[in-house]
């Protein structure tokens, strides 16, 4: 950054634009659809509009765009692992990409409610990651330095973690049991 003081400034306006904006989404789907609002925005949207197929394909499409750039760290890694009297060509980078694909494939379908189990390891991770380990961390590193106010606000913001991440995992174990029992 030209001017790493402006940082805080700049971390929070990004912060702000984006809620409001996620916001803004939520109050105008809510308003149009009110209580028969689905979770997923594309299946409140007319079927038979052009822009309506637009927005699907574009959310088919997304993950996998994302699913190369998140497999690559793991696929590079992978490749160190080929010992150097072997000639790395691009058909080993082919080879275990190719089967990084398939085993994950593979893992998906013998899983049985994959994407439960997935949204439990996330509403778990994820809230420790984003909203847990950073302030606990911020905390360890300047403790003697920290003033009230910004240990209050650390404080406040590892509680809502916690309690999101209770939430979301209460309701993917229900989501997993209920189907279990059924």
């Amino acid at each position: 950054m030209a001017k790493p003081s402006q940082y805080p400034a700049v971390l929070l306006t990004c912060f702000g634009i984006c809620t409001l904006m996620y916001a803004g989404v939520a109050v105008m789907g809510y308003t149009m659809f009110g209580e028969s609002t689905q979770s997923q925005f594309t299946l409140n949207l007319p079927q038979d509009l052009v822009a309506t197929k637009i927005a699907v394909w574009t959310t088919v499409v997304n993950p996998f765009t994302k699913y190369a750039l998140t497999i690559s760290p793991v696929a590079m890694s992978l490749e160190e692992l080929i010992p150097s009297r072997h000639i790395r060509s691009h058909w080993y980078a082919i080879g275990i990409r190719t089967a990084l694909v398939f085993s994950t494939l593979l893992v998906g379908l013998a899983i049985p409610f994959f994407g439960l189990v997935m949204s439990l390891i996330g509403s778990l991770l994820t809230m420790l990651v984003t909203l847990i380990l950073p302030p606990a961390c911020f905390l360890s590193i300047v403790r003697r330095k920290v003033t009230p106010t910004q240990m209050m606000l650390c404080v406040l913001i590892i509680i809502v973690g916690a309690i999101s991440s209770v939430i979301g995992s209460y309701s993917a174990l229900s989501k997993i049991v209920e189907k279990l029992s059924s």
